[in-house]
């Protein structure tokens, strides 16, 4: 992978030098290119739960059998900045693990969130924005 496609899939997530990304769900599935993608681009290591930072953005994968989604997105948005965004990660329709988008679209509202779109985030995970209503609005 060239260092141009590795950030570009780091900024394609809106990542920008000097964001504190915090990082929930990781597991050996998790896209090792984006995660290195993400930590050079933000310039710094990502944070875990266990970090008392105030995150920009928030990268939480996360799989059919990982729990409660409304839980997760509760604890992800915990430390989230008033204008951060949650990058839901689930694997794409077909690999292991795979997360129904009405499963996102019924639980993120409940959760105090909004999605904006999908995209692509890596080569078997797609990645949905979530904003805080308020953050959406603002953004208008």
């Amino acid at each position: 992978m060239s260092v141009d496609s590795g950030t570009s899939m780091a900024a394609r997530l809106g990542i920008k030098p000097g964001m504190v990304v915090q990082e929930l769900g990781w597991d050996e599935d998790a896209d090792e290119d984006l995660r290195d993608s993400i930590v050079e681009l933000s310039g710094g290591e990502m944070v875990d739960e266990e970090s008392d930072e105030v995150a920009d953005v928030v990268l939480l994968w996360w799989r059919e059998d990982d729990g409660d989604l409304f839980d997760a997105l509760t604890d992800a948005i915990a430390s989230l900045a008033e204008e951060g965004v949650v990058w839901l990660l689930v694997p794409k329709s077909g690999r292991p693990g795979h997360v129904s988008p009405g499963d996102v679209t019924e639980v993120a509202p409940t959760a105090g969130l909004s999605q904006t779109s999908s995209i692509s985030a890596a080569k078997d995970w797609s990645g949905i924005r979530l904003v805080t209503p308020r953050a959406a609005r603002s953004r208008r």
